[in-house]
């Protein structure tokens, strides 16, 4: 719990870490690179380059592990999204909108990886549902459910 808390420290006077000024300016930056980008397969090519090369600069082992199955099984499930970045995370769009992301460990020093779910994925069920989920590691078992969840999400 403190090492969480340390991460999570505000180190200056706008409220923000470290960690999350630098996820905002690579965000910044893919806004950016993306307004400079050709279009069509180009720049689906550039995005999943993007993507890739995101995972291959994880600092963590197990990080980058996860990252390349939780990509893997993504595509798998899914292969109408367009890979990309997102806050310098793995990010999968539909229709120009981040509908999954992963979010590393090292990202902001936090115990797990996350498998992320904006609003657009169609996980609804009733009126509360999870949107985020922790991922340890990866087994048959977890396969079936990512899989099914990224088949629900896309709808």
């Amino acid at each position: 719990m403190a090492r969480m808390a340390e991460g999570r420290a505000s180190t200056g006077n706008d409220g923000f870490t470290a960690d999350e000024r630098a996820a905002m300016k690579e965000r910044a930056a893919e806004l950016r690179a993306e307004a400079k980008r050709a279009k069509g397969a180009a720049k689906a090519e550039a995005e999943l380059n993007d993507l890739l090369e995101a995972i291959a600069k994880l600092p963590d082992e197990d990080d980058r592990a996860l990252a390349t199955r939780l990509h893997e099984l993504i595509m798998a499930a899914a292969p109408t999204l367009a890979p990309r970045t997102w806050y310098g995370m793995p990010a999968y769009a539909l229709d120009g909108k981040v509908l999954c992301f992963v979010q590393p460990a090292s990202k902001f020093d936090t115990r797990y990886t996350t498998l992320g779910f904006n609003d657009t994925a169609r996980l609804d069920d009733g009126s509360m549902w999870p949107a985020s989920f922790a991922v340890m590691s990866i087994g048959p078992a977890e396969e079936e459910r990512i899989t099914e969840l990224v088949r629900r999400a896309v709808g």
